[in-house]
């Protein structure tokens, strides 16, 4: 295949046994279709930047922060896997939530019978269509000892992920009120919800061939494909016909998030536009100087570089990375897949720990998805003074915090 070659040439071969080279096929727009996002004003931006701090859940050296609580080798079906599921199940929870456990057994793993639990939260289950923004939270196996914690693969993204429902969560709140008054102009919008899901078993066992990965991701698809909306459980009538996964707007996949310089290409043609509205939201916000952070200079106004590879009208809806996404898309949900290509250089490696992260370019990521976010959700942050306004608030951090 010919994005196989290119991709050849482009990375070492040690990285292209987890791509598939296949041809996407071209599904139809989301439902609500191509749309132009209302950006936020300055002000309101400068308080989702600020306000939770974008960088204390994320933080390793904090025992406290969803990050730490993630940071541990999490191998499905142990006694750390189950740890971590349980860590992110009570954060949801505590939002108030809906959390649901998807259980299943495998017996088709080259160690046998092994159990996987999918982590499915949704802010608001009777909204008729939802965005959901997924990651998988287990780490590869090794074998013993097993001192393998995927930082990048992919507890950041996990972390980022419940960072954003935190940040999030009031403004969905209000959202929710404005749309029970009646008073959210687009009903359409305001009636799709945030869903994330952590998905168990994308890492293989062995290697990465026939069915030997995204364990979770295909259990969760065949489930919801097969699975029909019962009447009067969502808000609005989708068809007699409907199922769980038709009520997707989005799929948005987080992988490989966290190590300097990532960058980050559009595969699919049909959500081209949604990976262009995030390039429109990181240039804003680079513009600003809200990507500055304490003495790292190369992300201040002026002298930022983007995470993405810039699309042309060449573009092709071809090729692809082999990631939990795959069952979903072979389904027809229109998916943004945003993983680092090349890989970083401590994949699959005991150098995948806190050491790879680059807390810069976390904060930088987790500022990113709450204004996309935001935006893609018609939410409305409270345009107050921002404690980056006040210089007496804000927490100062050393060079090495950054590092």
């Amino acid at each position: 295949m010919l994005w196989a070659s290119m991709l050849e040439l482009l990375l070492p071969r040690t990285l292209l046994l987890c791509l598939l080279a296949f041809p996407l096929p071209s599904y139809p727009k989301s439902m609500l279709g191509e749309r132009e996002f209302l950006h936020l004003s300055a002000p309101a931006i400068s308080t989702l930047v600020s306000s939770p701090d974008p960088l204390k859940q994320l933080d390793p050296k904090d025992p406290s922060s969803h990050l730490s609580h993630i940071l541990i080798p999490r191998v499905p079906d142990t006694e750390n896997n189950t740890r971590v599921r349980d860590y992110i199940v009570s954060r949801l929870e505590t939002l108030k939530w809906h959390v649901d456990q998807d259980a299943f057994d495998d017996d088709d793993t080259p160690f046998g019978k092994k159990h996987f639990t999918n982590i499915v939260a949704t802010k608001d289950p009777k909204a008729s269509r939802r965005v959901i923004i997924a990651a998988h939270f287990d780490s590869k196996y090794f074998p013993e000892p097993n001192h393998f914690v995927g930082a990048i693969d992919s507890a950041a993204s996990c972390a980022i992920m419940l960072d954003l429902a935190e940040a999030l969560n009031p403004l969905l709140n209000e959202r929710a009120s404005r749309l029970e008054a009646g008073m959210e102009e687009d009903e359409d919008v305001s009636d799709t919800t945030l869903q994330l899901v952590f998905f168990d078993g994308e890492e293989a066992f062995v290697e990465w061939i026939g069915n030997d990965n995204t364990y979770g991701a295909r259990h969760l698809a065949e489930k919801w494909a097969t699975t029909y909306i019962l009447p009067h459980s969502k808000r609005r009538l989708m068809g007699p016909q409907a199922t769980e996964i038709s009520g997707i707007e989005h799929l948005i996949l987080l992988d490989l998030l966290g190590a300097e310089n990532p960058l980050i290409r559009s595969y699919t043609l049909n959500t081209a536009w949604l990976f262009d509205a995030l390039v429109s939201a990181e240039k804003r916000l680079g513009d600003t100087g809200a990507f500055a952070y304490g003495s790292e200079q190369s992300m201040a106004a002026g002298q930022w570089s983007s995470f993405f590879y810039k699309r042309t009208t060449t573009d092709m809806n071809l090729g692809g990375v082999g990631d939990d996404h795959v069952p979903f898309m072979e389904r027809g949900v229109d998916v943004l897949h945003l993983i680092t290509v090349p890989f970083p250089a401590v994949w699959h490696t005991p150098h995948d720990d806190a050491s790879a992260l680059h807390m810069p370019t976390m904060r930088r990521w987790n500022i990113l998805f709450r204004v996309f976010m935001s935006e893609y959700l018609n939410l409305q942050p409270g345009e107050k003074k921002s404690r980056l306004d006040d210089p007496s608030t804000v927490v100062e951090r050393s060079d090495s915090d950054l590092q």
